[in-house]
């Protein structure tokens, strides 16, 4: 998936999956997450949806919810998608790892070309996976490995791939993500702003930088829909989320915002990219 930028073309469609049940009782992911008020983490995800496909013009693809897929609504862990190529990850967590079934068929049917990691050393969350629109950046966490880095670099041959070290419990683009087509933003911890200091050494592409209060707020998605001029979109944390990184992304320009809640969806570690997959170029039918 990653984020478009000026390397990539227009989005067209978006993929989700509907949330269970089973996520409300906190066994999601098996390791003390609270229970959540499912109506409203449902709320939340129907006006998701809503957003890509109503104001954001993408045909918006939902599959069912499934009980034995607790944390299956956070699909973006699962692919990560360029072009036409989508690489099938492998989640840290081996009862995650039935989740990609799913999204392997809906990606094919689309007429992706699917890339398989069969190494059985390599774990890969999607969520760990910036894509500026010039390069790729992958986190090296708790939740994806050198291994996993290597992969992506196998895939996406066409692009710098660097790895940037992410401390703590997040993903990397729960420190970060991009705001426009030359702009980071990121979190104010300091494990989000040791990200950002890594990407710029890292990096031969000069990007501008925003700090927001809240390093929830960065995982922000930046969109091209595919409607002939209609400017690019933010969408972003919103909705009585993070007032104040909301103020502080009014400082982007050239980008209409779009916010959308998920506090609830957040109890089960939801964020935005973890939330939907786009593709950012029409595959083929």
């Amino acid at each position: 998936m990653g984020t478009p930028g000026e390397g990539l073309g227009r989005c067209s469609h978006a993929l989700i999956r509907g949330v269970p049940e089973s996520l409300a009782s906190g066994e999601g992911a098996g390791a003390g997450l609270p229970a959540l008020d499912l109506a409203k983490a449902q709320r939340e995800h129907g006006v998701l949806g809503g957003k890509l496909r109503q104001r954001l013009g993408l045909q918006l693809l939902e599959l069912p919810p499934e009980e034995s897929l607790p944390l299956g609504p956070l699909l973006g862990d699962t692919a990560v998608i360029q072009g036409d190529t989508a690489l099938i990850t492998r989640p840290w967590s081996p009862a995650r790892r039935p989740e990609v079934e799913g999204v392997r068929k809906a990606l094919q049917d689309l007429g992706l070309r699917i890339v398989e990691m069969g190494d059985e050393n390599a774990t890969l969350d999607g969520t760990d996976v910036l894509f500026t629109g010039r390069e790729f950046f992958v986190g090296l966490s708790k939740w994806t490995n050198h291994r996993g880095a290597e992969i992506v670099a196998d895939t996406f041959r066409d692009f710098a791939v660097s790895t940037v070290p992410v401390s703590g419990p997040s993903h990397l683009r729960g420190l970060c993500g991009m705001g426009g087509p030359r702009t980071v933003v990121a979190g104010s911890s300091d494990a989000a702003q040791k990200a950002v200091r890594a990407m710029a050494v890292l990096t031969d592409h000069p990007y501008a930088s925003l700090t927001l209060p809240d390093d929830a707020a960065a995982d922000c998605l930046f969109l091209r829909p595919g409607l002939p001029g209609v400017p690019p979109f933010l969408l972003h944390r919103g909705g009585g989320d993070l007032p104040n990184s909301q103020e502080a992304l009014q400082k982007l320009s050239d980008v209409t915002l779009v916010p959308v809640s998920c506090s609830e969806l957040e109890k089960a570690g939801a964020g935005l990219s973890s939330l939907c997959l786009v593709l950012s170029t029409r595959p083929h039918s």
